[in-house]
């Protein structure tokens, strides 16, 4: 179908860099009836395509909304027409849960902010989970995701103060941290309903290095190790979160498409100086 994308091909975007804006453009009907998000896509009105398509300029986009055909094409369409490369998901989010595809729900997102963000807050000077949890919010759960750094001693205070969800913080009342052996993005990926094999693969490694249970994952030594030298690099919270970003992209594609893969050096390379 013109203009539209496939699950499938959808599914292989989701959590990679360059993923489109997904745009979830249901009715308020359908997604009170199935209250859950494809992972990344956040809602937009359809009706008010006109006033907010231009925030996408430079961008493209994937429109979805319950089956894949009027709305999602007619917003598709708008787009276009803003100069917005745009597809429709082909069969909506039927077609997605048919297949079997994690879905996001809705319920477990904290409130957004005035700009339609979700806004997160943790202790200064990120090492694993505080940098693996971003990640997995930017790529499965809210691209726009504001995430504050503060003094440990402040970050339930800043919580209240600012609207922010406190996450890999010690605290009775603190949803958003380890539970049992499990560290916080073993909980996000239970939470969002995000266990896919690649990322539970990544998950044992998160919490390998994140707890110094080294031996859960051979690759948790390597991940601890790129983690300490980053927070060495930077002094910045936020540009090590960018520069971790990449980090993270590389281990998820690791685990979702290279786990088989070896490099071997041949066994006759030259000797050095000959």
């Amino acid at each position: 179908m013109p203009n539209s994308i496939p699950v499938d091909k959808l599914a292989r975007l989701i959590g990679t860099p360059g993923c489109p804006a997904l745009l979830d453009i249901r009715t308020d009907e359908d997604v009170a009836a199935y209250p859950h998000l494809i992972p990344g896509a956040v809602r937009r009105p359809w009706a008010d395509v006109a006033a907010w398509g231009g925030a996408l300029a430079g961008r493209s986009a994937i429109v979805i909304c319950r089956r894949g055909q009027k709305l999602s094409h007619g917003v598709a369409a708008w787009l276009r027409h803003a100069g917005v490369p745009a597809e429709s998901l082909e069969g909506g989010t039927e077609a997605w849960r048919a297949a079997g595809l994690p879905m996001v729900p809705e319920a477990t997102l904290p409130a957004r902010d005035a700009l339609g963000r979700t806004v997160w807050v943790t202790r200064a000077r990120p090492k694993i989970d505080r940098i693996a949890c971003p990640w997995l919010i930017r790529r499965f759960v809210d691209p726009a995701a504001v995430f504050l750094f503060v003094p440990p001693a402040e970050v339930e205070a800043v919580a209240e103060r600012f609207g922010a969800a406190p996450f890999d913080i010690d605290g009775p009342d603190v949803f958003w941290s380890h539970r049992g052996p499990l560290c916080t993005f073993d909980v996000m990926l239970e939470e969002f309903c995000l266990g896919t094999e690649p990322l539970r693969r990544l998950a044992m490694i998160v919490r390998g290095a994140d707890t110094a249970r080294l031996d859960l994952a051979p690759e948790a030594p390597g991940l601890l190790a790129a983690s300490l030298g980053l927070s060495r690099l930077y002094a910045d919270d936020l540009a090590q979160l960018d520069a971790g970003m990449l980090l993270y992209d590389a281990f998820y594609r690791w685990c979702r498409d290279a786990t088989d893969e070896t490099h071997n050096w041949p066994t006759n390379r030259p000797k050095p100086g000959t």
